[in-house]
Order: C-alpha cells, then structure tokens, then sequence
C-alpha cells in the first residue's frame, strides 16, 4: 500500500528537517508531499535542498494562504492509497503512522483520527482553555455530524484517497478540520454505505506561542462558524 504524507508547512526551519528524517526512515512504500505557504523563515530554502529526492514532491504558495490551502495543494497531486495528514511542526510524531493505518490496513476503515483524548500515550501539558475549547467544539460538531469524535481538531488523520479525491474543499486556514469532518460524516461511497471512521489514541508534543504555535482564538471562533455553515449545509 502506498502512503501519501501531506505536510503544510508554514515557517518551520526548526523542526521541518527533522520530520522529513523521521518519514524517510520509515519502512513504507511513501511519499512525501512538502507545501510551503509563504515561509519567511528559511523553510523554504530547506525544501528546496529535499526535492532531489525521488519519493519527495515540493510546492510552493507565493503568499501565505492557509493550512487548508496547502493541504488542497498537496492532495491534488498525491497519488498513494491513503492520504496522511502530518503537521511539520512535531507536535504528532511520524512514529506513530502504522497505529494511524492500522485500521484502514486491516479493512476496518475508511477514514482514521488521531485523538489526543483516548488511550494512554504520552501528553504535553500546556494550555487548559485550548483543551476546554476543542472539546466544545468536537461536542458541537458530534451534534450536527451525529459522529461520536472525541478530537476533531487533531491534525493527524488518514483518509482512503477516494475520499479526499471524491470531496470538495474549500477552507483556506484552520476551518479545514471542521469541515472536512463534516463532510465525512455525510459522504456516501459507491456502494450507497456511509464511510467507516475511526478514532485511535495518539501522543501529543504540543508547543507554546514562543515555540511557534500558530492556531489562535480567532481561529476558534472560524472554527465554530464552519461547523455550523458546513453541518447545516451537510444535512440538505
């Protein structure tokens, strides 16, 4: 099974070598999808120097527009069976990607999350309202998906790439994750079935602002916005 790993990178030259290590020394048929959104910080140039490898592709946004747009970038051109979400800043450790395709490689599922909040790997302790908000904002979104998420704001996901091929995206920032879930939740197959999702417990290395955490309150409040724009519309 060939895995296709999207990484959307915005001013990651601290971490973004390191991921790439990790990912290249994974024993899987892989590649790598790097998309740089405007990096200011030398990211750029770092890709540049990895696009001579023969299982790395590279883009490049000329400004920056967002998470959700670099992940569109990445997924119109990956060609693996699975489709992986993987940030470059560490905070999800490429490690753990035969946990997150475990179920979709037993034929269990179509769509799997990672979730910060189920089983018993190691945390970060950080900021108690990011917590208490992404767990407003899963129960909100559980409401209009009728999903029983416990994390869906986690960034690490894998997704049969019928799926992502078969939706149509639209969020440029951070109100990817609300609405790709929603769009999951209401997506049929070929066959008429409704998608297999699963959830398996992930370890988390969260960064604090000073160590380039990006996600804010205003992106909170987008988020909330697009669970009810995309769970509304999802329901016609």
């Amino acid at each position: 099974m060939k895995v296709s790993v999207v990484v959307p990178i915005y001013n990651e030259v601290g971490t973004l070598g390191e991921l790439v290590k990790r990912l290249q020394r994974l024993p899987r048929n892989i590649e790598i999808l790097l998309v740089d959104d405007g990096s200011t910080d030398g990211s750029r140039e770092q890709i540049k120097e990895f696009s001579s490898a023969d299982n790395i592709q590279v883009f490049f946004h000329d400004v920056n527009r967002g998470k959700g747009a670099s992940l569109r970038t990445g997924f119109s051109a990956a060609t693996g069976d699975v489709i992986v979400v993987q940030d470059a800043d560490l905070e999800y450790d490429p490690q753990e990607l035969d946990k997150l395709l475990a179920p979709i490689e037993s034929g269990q599922a179509d769509v799997v999350y990672g979730s910060r909040f189920v089983g018993g790997e190691s945390h970060r302790v950080l900021y108690f309202w990011h917590s208490l908000g992404n767990r407003f904002l899963t129960l909100l979104s559980n409401l209009f998906t009728n999903l029983n998420l416990t994390d869906i704001e986690v960034c690490y996901k894998a997704f049969r790439s019928e799926v992502i091929h078969g939706l149509e995206l639209r969020e440029n920032r951070f109100g990817f994750e609300p609405e790709i879930t929603a769009k999951i939740s209401h997506y049929q197959k070929s066959d008429g079935d409704r998608l297999r999702i699963f959830e398996v417990g992930i370890s988390y290395a969260g960064r604090t602002y000073q160590e380039g955490k990006k996600i804010g309150w205003r992106d909170g409040i987008h988020a909330v916005w697009c669970i009810l724009k995309y769970g509304l519309s999802s329901r016609r």
